[in-house]
């Protein structure tokens, strides 16, 4: 069902793992970094994700046309994400265009040139990007939660930075940060689908092997988290809320138990929250609850939309369900539901090359080695009762909770009772 990962750590530190799937015609490829915005200083703040853009924008021997053309005329995809800790870029073709794959994406890695005409051609583009988030209530409110619950810590600023810092990056300002940052034992290459480990090796180790290590890494701080009500007042349809609470790290011991605890409040549409805010009470469309986790910390969140006129009523329900869950052990086939709805979706998508590409990097990453799924699908099975109580009663405390509120809303004194009831 999930044969091991095949690794080759090359001689200046850099992992390369495969995932055979003999069975899938396609070869999904990812080269991760283990930088993010988390790694930036305040005037750095957006670099990471500048890059992330600039790879794609032209090499020694391609430029940003012929990059797209190729993956194009054989039929693959490539895109590249930037989180908090880490920078991807990925691509997923048919394994008969595996060697072009490689090629091209070990060409915009390696040899990118950060073109000064292309910086100011994209310049733009990273702003409307910004802009569109913040004309975007439903995202933007997740940006403002960020920053309020981690304060000044790296991971309360947007990935995608600062309007101020955009419009000053360089090709000197990129290029010093790549190569400071973008060291090798700091990179994994994650590959999964019809592919055959010693021949990747042949294929990306003599090029990759040219990346030498760099001068430090920043320490990373964890940040304490905080607890606040927030209004942030805009001509509005809808309210949006957003209530978050410091989570668990991506490798705390607990995080199978976390993880069944968010799907029974809110993670999908039997949860308690879907149900009783949405279905019983037509108050909300979009509801739900969610976990972003680091390497040192976490958050857990809940974001709804709602009738200004029914803010109040709608954040009190979501803390009853909160209180509920801190107050008595959840019901027996209520947690079966959930370890089935877990192992169902976890079971799903390792029929995917690219999920199966990103759950390979991220277990080294994370963990340094291979987790079988079999593991994980039994730690699932393993959680009790008793440990969803205790984890809700250890996580849910109203001092150490921020709510974010984006819309028509402006009466801070009801919401402050309402949160520290």
């Amino acid at each position: 069902m999930d044969t091991p990962a095949d690794k080759t750590v090359l001689e200046n530190g850099i992992r390369i793992l495969t995932k055979k799937m003999p069975h899938t015609r396609s070869v999904s490829m990812g080269v991760w970094v283990c930088v993010g915005a988390r790694d930036e200083n305040m005037d750095e703040s957006g670099l990471s994700h500048f890059i992330e853009h600039m790879i794609f924008k032209g090499t020694r021997k391609r430029n940003a046309f012929q990059i797209a053309k190729e993956f194009d005329a054989i039929g693959g995809h490539t895109n590249a994400f930037t989180t908090m800790e880490n920078t991807c870029y990925h691509a997923k073709v048919m394994d008969t265009h595996t060697e072009t794959m490689v090629d091209i994406l070990s060409d915009i890695f390696l040899n990118s040139v950060f073109d000064p005409r292309e910086i100011e051609r994209e310049r733009p583009v990273i702003l409307q990007e910004i802009g569109m988030i913040e004309d975007s209530p439903d995202e933007y409110v997740h940006v403002l939660s960020g920053r309020n619950l981690w304060g000044d810590n790296p991971l309360g600023r947007s990935i995608l930075g600062r309007p101020e810092n955009i419009v000053r990056f360089d090709t000197e300002i990129i290029k010093q940060f790549f190569h400071r940052l973008y060291q090798p034992d700091r990179i994994v290459i994650s590959v999964a689908g019809n592919i055959d480990h010693a021949s990747f090796i042949d294929r990306v180790g003599p090029a990759f092997e040219s990346i030498r290590p760099g001068n430090g890494f920043p320490d990373r701080i964890t940040p304490e988290g905080r607890s606040l009500v927030d209004l942030n007042y805009r001509k509005l349809e809808q309210v949006h809320i957003c209530l978050s609470a410091r989570g668990l790290s991506i490798s705390d011991q607990r995080r199978y138990t976390f993880s069944l605890l968010n799907t029974i409040l809110g993670g999908n549409m039997s949860s308690r929250l879907f149900q009783e805010i949405r279905e019983k009470r037509g108050l909300a469309y979009a509801v739900y609850s969610f976990i972003s986790a680091h390497v040192d910390t976490g958050m857990f969140g809940v974001y709804l939309g709602v009738d200004p006129k029914r803010a109040g009523e709608t954040t009190e329900l979501v803390l009853n369900e909160i209180r509920k869950l801190k107050n008595k052990k959840v019901d027996s086939s209520e947690l079966k539901g959930a370890k089935e709805y877990t192992k169902g979706s976890l079971l799903l998508s390792s029929e995917s090359t690219d999920n199966q590409m990103v759950r390979t990097a991220q277990n080294e990453i994370h963990f340094g080695r291979d987790i079988p799924l079999q593991h994980v699908l039994e730690k699932v099975e393993s959680v009790t009762r008793d440990q969803i109580l205790e984890l809700a009663q250890y996580l849910f405390q109203s001092d150490q909770m921020v709510l974010t509120m984006l819309g028509p809303v402006n009466e801070k004194k009801v919401f402050e009772d309402i949160l520290y009831h």
